[in-house]
This record gives C-alpha cells, structure tokens and sequence, in this order.
C-alpha cells in the first residue's frame, strides 16, 4: 500500500484532473449547443448528464440544451457573473423565441429574486433521462412561481427555484438530495420523477430533515418512509381501484397485465391492481408478461394471452419505456381491451399509438376539463400556448403547497409540521391540497378513454368519462 503522502498527492491530482474536465466541458457545451425550439407534444432527445457539477443550476448554466438560444446563453453568462438585471433581459428575450421553454422562465423569475430578498427551494427531474417529463414537470413548477412571484412572493419574498437534473437515475437522486441537505437555504425539493428515484432519495432527505415532495411518484413503498417525505400524486392504490372498478363495470372477468420488472412504480401498481381485481370477484390472467425482458416479443406474448383466456389487457411500462407498451397495443389490434396505468397519459402515446389505443382506457390524477372553473388550465394554455397534463398540475400543486407552507413558516422543520398538519390545506390545480399522516395526498384518481379528436395534432385525445 502506498504510503499516507503518496495517497494525498494522488487524490490532489485526481481532483485537479475533474475540475480541468468538468470546466472545459462546460465551456464546449456553451460553445457548440445549437438552438432548437421545443414544443408542447415533444421535444429533442438529450443525452445523460454524468458530472456532479453539471446537475443543478440557478440560472447559470443551460441544462436544457435542447432549448438552447444565444439570448439564452447571454441570461446565464450574466448570472454566473451576477449581473442579474442583463440576465433578465436575456432570458426574456429568450422566452420571446420560445415561450415554451420552461427552464428560461424559472430563471427569468431567479434573476428578479436575486435583486432582493427571496426564498429558495429545488426541483429535480429526468432531463438527461426523459426531457419530455422533464418540462412537463418543469412547466408546472415555473408556472406556480411566476404566479407566486408576480403577486409579491411569499410573505414579501421572491421564489427561487434550482433545477436540478436526475435523470431518473437512483443514484443521482440521493445525490441531489445530498447536496440540497447541504444548502441551508434550500427549504424544500420538489421531485422525484420516478419512484425508483423518489424511493431511493427518500431516507436521504429524512435523515438530514428537509421536505422532499414527488409530484409523480404513485409507488406505495413511498408511503411512510418519513414525516419529511409527500406527494401531490395520488398512490397506486388510488389508481388501481378506479381502474379494477372500471373492469368490474364493464364485465372483464380474465384480466392480463404486462409490466415492467425493473421499475418499482410498475411493480407497485401491479401488486395494488391484483389485489383489487381479486377482491371485487375478477381474475388476474397468469401469463407473465415483462416489457424489460431480453426476450421480450409482442407478437408471441399476445398469443398466450388470448390463448389463455383472457379479455383485456393492461399496460404498465415504465415511464422511460412506452415503447414497448406501445408496441404491444399494435400487436393486440383491437382483439383484447386497452387498459393502462397513468404512465401512459403522454403525447407519445397518442402519437405513436394512434388508433391501436383508441378505446385504451387509464387512471389520472388530473385531466383539463375535470375541475370546471379551474383558472389554473386557461393560465397554463395561455403561458405555454398549448394544454398541458397531469405531471405539469400535479407539479403546480407542489409548488403551492410549499409556499402556503412558507407563508406559515419559513425554516425547514417550520415547514414539515405546517404540512403534516391536519388544519392544512392549499387549493391547487387538482384541486384542494392535503396530506394523509404517511405523506400521501388526499384525494381519488379519474378515468380518461383515449377518443378521436380533431382538436390533437395526434388525431387522437384522453377524454373523461
């Protein structure tokens, strides 16, 4: 073994070596990002981030490169240099270009809190893992604090958001929550994505007592992992008894089920689904199903289904996989009935299913039309230009609790014991805004049946019924 002087100049030079990398990586992709407009349905695929230093961002740097401009690139050299007035004035001109870009508008709002007093909180979501999931989940948190911000912020305060980026990664997520435990002026971190992220940053962020809140994570085994730990989603439990009460209603007495054995939401969702379709007198199909298996084929796995007696189908990929689900709803053509968890409630799922999932019915926590006098939908079409889902309402409301919270409150404990209490509550896109003592949201999922529509660019739409 080398010898304790020879061990401190080897870790010395390794960290001269990262530090050289990361800033000359940071410095090419200023340099060779191009600009490219995004809009509501998609967006440009964008590669896993893998330095620490990368992950998060104030205004300072463009994590969405996707939605890179020169006005962009201008806002965040000014706000890595503290001129925030310029940074404005650039990111405004950039979202002139492109008002869809999320990420321009949390920074816009960052800029203009920097000038004063402020409060921060984090967001974490899978840009390098899923993007488009990513500015769903970003709309709603920028939407929530433009509108906190432009009527005076919170107790006369300014919200400011840091973004960081996960990429659906386990790993990342207890990194983010580190790092955010280590910011004492982060009050609370909006996220996870998925639950096998939420589920593995979770103990993180209660150990070290700061509100962790995932505006889509449905596994159950989120519940109860800590007091610092919620959600604005409603649990899988939930979302499988709106849809075993669907089967019931509709007759389907031999259900399949295809999930997703590396995702812990699909195995979650599973588990609360048999256990409803059972209790209620149906029958789960025993073929196995598994989109994530090597030997996975659509063709052959659909012919043991029907061969075995079954009526509907349920597709429960994860969300970075729809693929799959979607390639097997081609392969059914119309001979089983369509039935899914609320992963598939996407734009690509109309996109590239179209008529293979007409009639493919699914559980969402939030749909446009479902709370009559909402102001929050016509605000959203009106600042983004198109509808936007549930992941965008379920974020919004993130944000609203923790700054009803705030406005109590304004340390991290203050804000724990604000939420948990049972006279808490905050009216929000999906609704009225309460917490269960495990963390869970109050309140029931609905059901949406995808529908031809001339209105969708897809010709196709999810519609309540």
């Amino acid at each position: 073994m080398n010898s304790q002087k020879e061990t401190k100049l080897l870790i010395l030079s390794l960290l001269v070596t990262t530090t050289v990398l990361g800033g000359g990586f940071w410095l090419w992709n200023q340099v060779s990002n191009k600009s490219s407009n995004s809009v509501l349905p998609g967006n440009n695929p964008q590669p896993a981030s893998d330095s620490a230093s990368q992950q998060s961002s104030l205004g300072e740097k463009i994590l969405v490169t996707a939605d890179t401009n020169p006005d962009k690139e201008s806002g965040v050299q000014a706000f890595a240099k503290g001129d925030f007035a310029k940074a404005g004035d650039g990111f405004k001109s950039s979202l002139l270009k492109n008002r869809n870009d999320p990420e321009a508008l949390i920074y816009l709002n960052n800029s203009l809190a920097a000038k004063g007093k402020y409060l921060k909180i984090a967001v974490s979501v899978p840009i390098g893992g899923n993007l488009d999931v990513a500015k769903e989940i970003l709309r709603g948190v920028a939407q929530a604090q433009d509108e906190i911000n432009r009527s005076g912020g919170i107790t006369g305060k300014l919200l400011q958001v840091a973004i960081a980026n996960d990429d659906n990664d386990p790993s990342k997520a207890q990194q983010i929550a580190t790092q955010s435990i280590k910011d004492p002026g982060i009050l609370a971190v909006v996220g996870h994505n998925s639950s096998d992220a939420s589920i593995a940053a979770a103990p993180v962020y209660q150990q070290g007592g700061l509100v962790m809140i995932s505006p889509t994570s449905s596994a159950q085994n989120l519940s109860n992992i800590g007091s610092y730990i919620f959600r604005t989603v409603p649990s899988n439990g939930s979302f499988a008894e709106s849809l075993s009460n669907y089967t019931k209603k509709s007759g389907k007495t031999n259900i399949g089920i295809c999930i997703d054995s590396k995702s812990i939401d699909t195995l979650s969702f599973k588990d609360e689904l048999v256990k409803n379709i059972v209790a209620k007198g149906g029958k789960v199909n025993p073929t196995d199903c598994d989109i994530s298996a090597a030997n996975f084929n659509p063709s052959t796995i659909l012919s043991q289904f029907i061969s075995s007696g079954a009526d509907s189908l349920v597709l429960a990929p994860h969300v970075d996989r729809l693929n799959k689900a979607i390639e097997l709803a081609a392969a059914n053509d119309g001979k089983l009935t369509l039935l899914a968890s609320p992963t598939l409630y996407r734009f690509q799922t109309l996109q590239a299913g179209k008529a293979n999932v007409n009639g493919l019915v699914l559980p969402v926590p939030w749909h446009p039309t479902a709370i009559p006098g909402n102001p929050f939908t016509q605000n959203a079409v009106k600042l983004w230009g198109g509808n936007v889902n549930w992941r965008t309402a379920t974020a919004y409301d993130a944000i609203v609790a923790i700054a009803k919270g705030l406005q109590q409150g304004s340390s991290r404990e203050e804000l724990q014991k604000i939420l948990h209490s049972s006279s808490f509550s905050a009216n929000g896109a999906t609704g009225k805004i309460a917490f269960q003592p495990s963390g869970d949201r109050n309140g029931t999922a609905i059901l949406v049946k995808i529908q031809p529509s001339s209105k969708s660019p897809a010709g196709y739409d999810f519609v309540p019924f």
